[in-house]
This record gives C-alpha cells, sequence and structure tokens, in this order.
C-alpha cells in the first residue's frame, strides 16, 4: 500500500471511529437523559401524596381535621409543602388514610389497586372501604412475612377472549372448581373455609351499606382479597362470596383494560358470576335430588320445602327459586311473582338467621398474637392490627406471658 494511500485509510479509520464514539456518547446521553426523566416523573414529595391520598379517597380538609384532631391550617401548609408533618402527626394522618407510613416516605409513585365492585357504595364510603380492604391485605402479608408463614394463591384462574365467554364456559368453571377445590355436592358448608385455608385468599368482613355490595382485589403484593358485607344473612354472605369468587377467576379474561383504583363490571359479566355462584354452590343433579325429596309425591314445592333446600346448601330462599327455575324451566315472571307474594316470610327467616361474623380470619388473629408473643409487632402496632385499645393488648401480653408449653416428639 502506497504511502498515500495508507494516509487515506487511516483517515477514514479515525473518521469511523470518530462516529461511533459520538453515536455511542449520544446514546448514553439519551438513555441519561431518558432516565433522568422517568425519575423526576416518578419522585413525589410529602405534601403531593398527602394531597393525592386525601382527594382519592373523597375527603375534605374538614373530614381529615375531624379524623386526625389536626388543625385545618395544619393540614393545608402540610399539603402546601410550607411544612412537613413530625412522625406522631403523620402517624396519625397514616391511620386515617388507611396507609403505612412508609407509603407517605417513598419518593417514587406508586400505582393505585384495583378493586371491583359489585353495587359500589356512594363516595367517600367507596373510597374509604377500598383503602381498608387493600390495608387488611397488606397486613395480612406483613404478619406472614413476620412470622415466616407465607401463603400462596392457589386458585384455577381462566384465560380466554371476554367477547367468547359466556353460560356454558360459567357453568364449565363452576364445575371445574367444585372438583378442583373438593367442595363436595353442598359447598356452601366448606367454600369460605376452603378458600382462607387452602386457597389463601383473604376475606373479610365489614359492615356498609347497600347490603348487597361486595368487592374484590388482586395484586402481587398481597394476593387476592374478597370484601363481604357483615351485615348480610350467612346464606346471603355465601352467594356473595361465590360471586366475588367468579371476578377473581376471571380476572384476566375481563380486567386487562382497567385501570384507576376502582371499576364496576359489566352487565353482562354480573349474570355470568350470578350463573356461576349459582352452579357452584348448587350442583344440578344433587338439587335436583334435594327438590324432589321435599316434594315427593305433590307436584308442587311450598315454602317450608322451599326452605329446607336452601338451608340444605346454605343459601337464600331466593337463590333456590331461580336455581329451580333454570333446572326446571320456569318461566322469570312466574319466579318474580312468587318471590314477590312470600317476601314477608323470606324477611322474617333473613332477620332470625342474622349473626356478625368476624372482621378479619382466623389465621390473621393468630398470626397477630404469634407475631406479639415473639416480639415481632409492639404492642401498638397489634392494637392497630386488630382493632382493640393498647389496655386491650396489654391484657393478651400478660396472659401470653408464660411460655409455650411445648410437647417433645421422638421418633419411633
Amino acid at each position: 500500500m502506497t504511502p498515500g494511500r495508507k494516509v487515506l485509510f487511516l483517515t477514514i479509520r479515525i473518521s469511523w471511529i470518530d462516529a461511533r464514539v459520538s453515536a455511542f456518547i449520544l446514546s448514553v446521553s439519551e438513555k441519561s437523559e431518558c432516565v433522568l426523566q422517568q425519575r423526576r416523573v416518578r419522585v413525589v414529595s410529602l405534601s403531593e401524596r398527602l394531597r393525592q391520598v386525601r382527594e382519592a379517597m373523597r375527603l375534605t380538609l374538614e373530614d381529615v381535621s375531624q379524623r386526625t384532631g389536626l388543625g385545618l391550617s395544619t393540614l393545608s401548609e402540610f399539603e402546601n409543602g410550607r411544612r412537613e408533618p413530625r412522625l406522631g402527626q403523620l402517624k396519625r394522618l397514616a391511620e386515617s388514610y388507611h396507609r403505612p407510613i412508609s407509603y407517605f416516605l417513598e419518593e417514587a409513585s406508586s400505582s393505585s389497586d384495583l378493586v371491583l365492585w359489585r353495587e359500589r357504595p356512594t363516595s367517600p364510603m367507596a373510597e374509604q372501604l377500598q383503602a381498608r380492604l387493600i390495608e387488611l391485605a397488606d397486613q395480612y402479608r406483613t404478619l406472614e412475612v413476620l412470622c415466616k408463614q407465607p401463603s400462596q394463591l392457589e386458585l384455577p384462574w381462566e384465560k380466554g377472549d371476554p367477547s367468547r365467554y359466556g353460560y356454558p364456559e360459567a357453568g364449565r368453571l363452576a364445575r371445574h372448581v367444585r372438583n378442583v377445590l373438593g367442595l363436595g355436592e353442598r359447598p356452601g358448608q366448606a367454600i369460605l373455609r376452603v378458600l382462607e385455608e387452602v386457597c389463601s385468599v383473604r376475606v373479610f368482613h365489614l359492615d356498609f351499606e347497600p347490603g348487597g355490595s361486595a368487592a374484590c382485589t388482586v395484586a402481587d403484593r398481597y394476593g387476592a382479597a374478597i370484601l363481604l358485607n357483615a351485615r348480610n344473612v350467612p346464606w346471603r354472605r355465601n352467594f356473595d362470596l361465590a360471586h366475588e369468587l367468579f371476578h377473581l377467576l376471571t380476572w384476566r379474561v375481563f380486567r386487562q383494560g382497567d385501570s384507576g383504583d376502582s371499576a364496576i363490571p359489566s352487565q353482562s359479566e354480573e349474570k355470568l358470576a350470578t350463573c356461576f355462584a349459582r352452579n357452584l354452590l348448587m350442583p344440578e343433579e344433587v338439587f335436583r335430588s334435594a327438590v324432589e325429596a321435599q316434594r315427593g309425591m305433590s307436584r308442587t314445592l311450598g315454602f317450608d320445602g322451599l326452605f329446607e333446600v336452601a338451608r340444605e346448601f346454605d343459601v337464600s330462599i331466593e337463590a333456590v327459586l331461580w336455581q329451580m327455575g333454570f333446572v326446571y324451566k320456569i318461566l322469570p315472571e312466574e319466579i318474580k311473582d312468587y318471590l314477590e307474594r312470600m317476601h314477608h316470610r323470606v324477611g322474617y327467616w333473613d332477620r332470625r338467621d342474622r349473626d356478625t361474623p368476624p372482621e378479619r380470619p382466623f389465621r390473621f388473629l393468630a398470626l397477630a398474637r404469634q407475631a406479639l408473643r415473639k416480639g415481632l409487632i409492639s404492642t401498638g402496632r397489634y392494637a392497630q392490627y386488630i382493632g382493640v385499645t393498647r389496655r386491650e393488648a396489654m391484657k393478651v401480653v400478660e396472659e401470653d406471658a408464660e411460655d409455650d408449653a411445648e410437647i417433645e416428639l421422638t421418633h419411633s
């Protein structure tokens, strides 16, 4: 190669290297700028987070002042960034908003957990119930981690095209769930225990209006949780539980496009959930045999027979009538007419069989007591988790002061 060609080659080579280096520097610069922009977007100040949470829960400053005992001007200064709350003040605000203190100290913005409602309550009740449900689910998970007893969510999830999901699919899913979970011929007697103890679904009971409302949520952080209305009678809660279970199982079918912190299923989806609950709790062949046993040689079935069938399957008389309509091809107008005529008798039995379920599952309470006994949580935190006073929590400490009695096991 001649000297002239060597110079030309080196010049081209150096120009090529310079171009590659410039492109690399530009790429790194653009990526760095992109990361910085993302960080700038995600950073949320304490004052902004306090305001966002209050507005998300549809609360006014006056509402928060009454809940926390903090003055209006003080709250306004917190949200405007003119001053920061002391730890004790932030704790009161966190408890009022049903959030952990750590939530307000994180700089990164966090997405809202979606809660699906059946008959969503009015604001601000709905927002407060959503926050309370998620708070309880988070507390449950925290107790599991502290006690080193994590649970794994085990559900037969559905996948598919929502536009092609109909009544046959809902009925098939009910049969599949009944078999996989081993719910037996009368699932109403075992469904709550199986969902809590076997599937690790977190079921909570709160008192709220309207009476026919219920909710559910799914998140990687705490798994699946269901909110039932404590005002409802046991058989109504059973049906609501099965109804919400359908929404959990089909979350990946119907919830893919949902955003925000709450959603209401479409009317067609609700009908599918009702179909699923009806078929899950009252298997057709077993149900038919129960009805025939009550009817005997008669061609009709009176109120007393209906009540016995409802009691056998742990569902409402209304649910029994609608299932009879589908099994025996009775027109909906006839079912509605019969429900109207026996409305007062149904109401009497509903009032007679009313009870008050515990707000938290038994395992939640057991884990909290275990964590307190082992010194994993403070008395104050235990009181907050269980919903008791500090004095009542101290009584628990005194009761558990003695060492656990242990049974020695030997290998035979």
